[in-house]
């Protein structure tokens, strides 16, 4: 496989820590993998929850999101750096609490942790790939940033495969908690390289500056609409995409790693970094457009394969369907331009993706609740169906989004 950081220095800016920012988000990658890899399977076969108990997790653990512009008021003069290796450190302490045997509401708890830790992460990586790259190479460098991920879950979904492969030839008898306790303790070794590669930069001056605290303006709200829909459109893709294959086409946890290895590996050899392309070179509007348009058949595919086909080649459908929604949830990327270019600082943006974040986390949190009764009620099929006309919904609201005009990003504090 190509190395996913191996044209980084052509992209991004010396003296700013690409090199060390890149490293340790594949490492990050390779932890989320792992964890992302087990997860589904690790809640069913320990908890035995439902569809509906599986969105009532949703809503809790996506919770953080909707707190993070409180939150990163709180963080407000810590720089992006230092947030990078807070969110790290917290995901990591929740990967250790994982390895205690507990009832569910601990689990909960534990689980909430983990995401907090996610959640911190997600803007301020955005943020710094934007602020490393080269003037025209933005797409470019948040490419990088999708492919160091996708390696990363390639190699930790396949690690959890082979774990649980062997664990099962080679160990039949023992109880499958033990595997699932050994990928938290695999997680947990993968998260402590991840946090001390972080800790070894000597921050840029730029990332030393603080941003402002709590930051919503008027002429982001075209912005704050757009990630109001990537939220129901992630809600669907990482939560209920693998509840389906688990509970409808009966994937165990070796199949599941598989086919996430399989979208990741997609995702690391072409995937982040042609879009990353293609929205540099036909502009972020278009992806937009087109992105959810096709998004719509990706979702009704999700919930009517299975009346639609025969039994084996509706899993063959849906497997080929996850890769190919996993490949497209990269071109979130262009939403993050969109906001780059109504940004007048790095200051700015970085507060704006972290608003943006809790935005799109007010529908996510409502639309795993909604999205669970719905499936305990009407079943699969209407959730998803649901989910291809909220995608049609986004693509018409792309088309209000005014054609880009270039402005160039500063390192001025916000007033």
């Amino acid at each position: 496989m190509r190395n996913p950081l191996s044209s980084y220095q052509t992209v991004c800016r010396p003296g700013t820590g690409a090199g060390a920012f890149f490293v340790s988000i594949l490492v990050w990658g390779i932890g989320i993998g792992c964890f992302g890899a087990a997860f589904n399977n690790f809640l069913v076969e320990t908890y035995d929850i439902n569809g509906f108990d599986r969105g009532v997790l949703e809503f809790l653990r996506e919770t953080p999101g909707v707190l993070l512009v409180a939150i990163f008021a709180a963080l407000h003069r810590f720089s992006d750096w230092k947030v990078l290796r807070i969110g790290t450190a917290c995901s990591l302490v929740a990967a250790v609490l994982l390895l205690v045997p507990v009832r569910w509401a601990w689990a909960v708890a534990f689980i909430v942790i983990w995401a907090l830790g996610e959640h911190l992460v997600m803007p301020v990586r955005q943020s710094l790939a934007l602020s490393i790259a080269k003037e025209g190479r933005s797409g470019e460098s948040l490419g990088i940033v999708t492919g160091a991920i996708s390696a990363g879950t390639v190699a930790g979904s396949v690690l959890v495969a082979a774990l649980f492969f062997l664990g099962v030839r080679f160990w039949p008898d023992a109880p499958r908690r033990v595997l699932y306790d050994a990928t938290w303790v695999l997680v947990a070794l993968l998260l402590t390289v991840s946090l001390a590669v972080a800790g070894s930069v000597k921050e840029p001056g730029l990332a030393k500056r603080p941003r402002p605290s709590f930051y919503f303006r008027r002429k982001y709200a075209t912005f704050y609409i757009l990630e109001l829909f990537y939220g129901a459109r992630k809600q669907v893709f990482f939560t209920f995409g693998p509840f389906v294959l688990i509970r409808v086409y009966g994937m165990d946890t070796q199949r599941v790693a598989t086919l996430f290895a399989i979208a990741a590996l997609f995702t690391a050899l072409w995937g982040g970094r042609l879009i990353g392309r293609i929205v540099d070179r036909w502009g972020y509007r278009n992806v937009m457009i087109w992105d959810t348009i096709v998004l719509f058949f990706v979702c009704l595919l999700y919930g009517f394969a299975k009346d639609w086909f025969p039994s084996r080649l509706a899993v063959a459908v849906v497997c080929v369907n996850y890769v190919l929604d996993a490949v497209l949830s990269n071109a979130s990327m262009a939403t993050n331009l969109y906001a780059r270019t109504l940004s007048d600082s790095q200051e700015e943006l970085t507060a704006t993706l972290s608003s943006g974040i809790s935005v799109n986390h007010l529908v996510t949190v409502f639309y795993a609740l909604l999205g669970g009764w719905i499936w305990d009620r009407f079943g699969p099929g209407a959730l998803f169906a649901t989910a291809a006309f909220m995608a049609l919904a986004n693509s018409a609201f792309a088309l209000t989004v005014p054609k880009p005009v270039p402005r160039r990003i500063t390192d001025k504090r916000v007033p």
